[in-house]
């Protein structure tokens, strides 16, 4: 792996298409939110279909928890269709058979040169692209656990929400003059939509 992808570096905001053939970065996929990004190997992988139905039957936590999640992987995109439809995944696939992932992070796998995959990686990635913990997942027991991947989620939430704690001294304030960027998804709202306190 490149060494600037370590924590509290920025991950590049790569631009491919996904699953239904749009192009889409990253950033516009993460938005404001956290998200966990899979470099994966593809479909043929059964260590990828294990980790994946893994986080696919974690969808409706991640969801309620504001978190995004993407897969990248150097298969062609119909192949790509089959893999995330064979695990139950509603999130963005991407599709890299340029394999411009793999050269630039400088993850080839070279043990496998049949199928020329990435070396899987599993990242959380904080707003902003912002890496906060990066998994090796050549051998299945270095991908993380769905234990880890919370523990990480609530460390990097809790550093990027500004209402993490709602006890914090003048949150209450900030709240009662409609300072509303302090409250993501609050702020977009007209004040006429807020309830009262």
């Amino acid at each position: 792996m490149r060494s600037d992808i370590t924590p509290g570096g920025v991950f590049p905001d790569y631009r491919l298409p996904d699953h239904t053939g749009t192009d889409r970065t990253l950033s516009e996929l993460q938005g404001r939110d956290p998200m966990v990004l899979t470099l994966a190997r593809g479909h043929y992988c059964p260590e990828e279909h294990q980790q994946h139905l893994q986080l696919a039957a974690l969808q409706p936590v991640l969801a309620v928890a504001c978190t995004q999640v993407v897969t990248i992987t150097t298969d062609e995109r119909r192949t790509l269709q089959e893999f995330r439809a064979s695990v139950g995944a509603r999130w963005t696939f991407l599709s890299d058979p340029g394999r411009i992932v793999q050269r630039d992070l400088d993850i080839q796998e070279y043990t496998d040169p049949r199928n020329d995959p990435m070396i899987p990686h599993t990242l959380v990635l904080e707003p902003g692209l912002v890496v906060h913990t990066v998994y090796n997942g050549y051998w299945f027991w270095g991908r993380p656990s769905i234990a880890d991947l919370w523990h990480d989620l609530r460390t990097a939430s809790a550093g990027s929400r500004p209402d993490w704690d709602l006890g914090t001294p003048g949150l209450r304030e900030a709240w009662d003059a409609g300072e509303w960027p302090s409250f993501p998804g609050w702020d977009r709202r007209s004040r006429d939509a807020v309830p009262a306190g």
